[in-house]
């Protein structure tokens, strides 16, 4: 198994409550970051193909979170390749401080059409790059 893509996190004010904690939603932020710098890091910067009329969107998300973040932690978020389709790839993700998981999750990424929206299948590029790399 392959070691997964991990880019670094730190807690900024903006990022908290107003008692310091992060605030929930900003760990999808920080899941959003680590499969666009992963994607980035295969030769992908953009979640769309202009050229090829093609977009990358979130399916669905599944979020279980364990511990809290704080202002000024540092964090580490992963992504791995979980489940990879003809027309989607299903993330593993994980939001750690050192080694304590702070957060897990599983997000779904489809390809769609950029005019209707409309599934279908990722490029034969960006699937063998994935595949590679699961």
């Amino acid at each position: 198994m392959i070691d997964p893509f991990n880019i670094p996190i730190r807690v900024y004010i903006e990022d908290t409550d107003a008692g310091g904690i992060v605030y929930y939603v900003n760990y999808l932020k920080y899941m959003e970051r680590a499969r666009t710098e992963f994607m980035r890091s295969l030769g992908y910067d953009k979640p769309a193909m202009p050229q090829q009329g093609l977009l990358l969107v979130v399916h669905s998300a599944e979020i279980q979170y364990h511990r809290s973040a704080r202002l000024d932690d540092a964090l580490r978020a992963t992504a791995s390749i979980g489940k990879l389709g003809r027309a989607a790839v299903t993330f593993q993700q994980e939001i750690y401080r050192g080694n304590e998981i702070i957060c897990a999750g599983v997000v779904k990424v489809a390809c769609v059409a950029d005019d209707n929206r409309k599934p279908c299948a990722l490029p034969e590029t960006i699937f063998s790059a994935l595949k590679a790399a699961s």
